[in-house]
């Protein structure tokens, strides 16, 4: 797709929808545009043959999926903000990559874990960004399940270990992308521990409120929980009385939304 169609279909999710942003805040980079050009032909080539979406048309994929995505990076990361600190963010159940790469491409500078148990789709996310030369993001083929227990406690003074898993060797064909020979235990054994994240979201998950008490458990008392999610789904976040929730509405939509957390 063009890169000037797609900056058009994805104005009225970056435009000012409150007082707080201008349309002169953020604009999507001629790079940007080429990158969401690029990871739109890897991902209708991958869904001919894994399911990595159910949106098979390229304008719906833009509005549906990065529209949405970069909406809510947008209320995470006001563009008027200099100076941000190291920013963590744990995309749960990754699956093609939203919201967590739409993020990384609104935000550069933040370091991304994409969580995805499927290990074609977890490739799939590998190719991505090694196609859109994306570093800092670490790539994790596990059950977010299986990653929880494995947190280290927090510590801000030792270095940061680097995670470019998203930019080493990954197939470009998905007919060559093999299950993992190793067994569970092996798998994790190579899974290095991570504290909690600074932001941590999902989206379009199956076990709504189970991945939400999961989400929890990656939570500090200064972290944020960022999720893109259906006016059905409000009442759990609502149960969470250790949340303080600020909820916008999506553009071009009555029933889905943005909410974001804080502890």
């Amino acid at each position: 797709m063009l890169p000037n169609r797609i900056a058009e279909l994805l104005e009225p999710f970056l435009a000012p929808g409150d007082e707080r942003l201008t349309t002169n805040d953020h604009q999507l980079t001629t790079n940007d545009l080429d990158q969401i050009s690029t990871y739109i032909d890897l991902l209708l080539r991958w869904n001919a043959r894994i399911n990595l979406t159910a949106i098979r048309d390229p304008e719906q994929i833009v509005t549906r999926h990065f529209g949405e995505s970069f909406f809510l990076a947008r209320h995470l990361f006001p563009p008027a903000t200099a100076h941000r600190p190291l920013t963590t963010v744990l995309d749960l159940g990754s699956g093609a990559g939203f919201p967590g790469l739409p993020i990384k491409i609104w935000e550069p500078s933040i370091h991304l874990t994409l969580v995805e148990s499927n290990h074609k789709k977890a490739a799939f996310l590998r190719e991505v960004a090694r196609a859109l030369t994306l570093t800092d993001i670490n790539v994790i083929a596990e059950r977010a399940e299986s990653l929880a227990p494995l947190r280290a406690a927090p510590d801000r003074h030792s270095p940061k270990r680097s995670h470019r898993q998203g930019n080493n060797v990954s197939p470009s064909d998905p007919s060559a992308v093999m299950p993992h020979a190793l067994s569970r235990m092996e798998r994790l054994e190579e899974v290095p521990p991570f504290a909690p994240a600074d932001v941590v979201t999902f989206r379009a998950v199956e076990r709504f409120e189970r991945t939400l008490s999961l989400a929890l458990r990656f939570l500090t008392p200064s972290s944020r929980l960022a999720l893109l999610i259906t006016t059905s789904q409000l009442p759990a976040l609502r149960a969470l009385s250790n949340l303080s929730w600020v909820i916008e509405h999506v553009p071009e939509s009555h029933e889905r939304l943005a909410a974001i957390g804080i502890s």
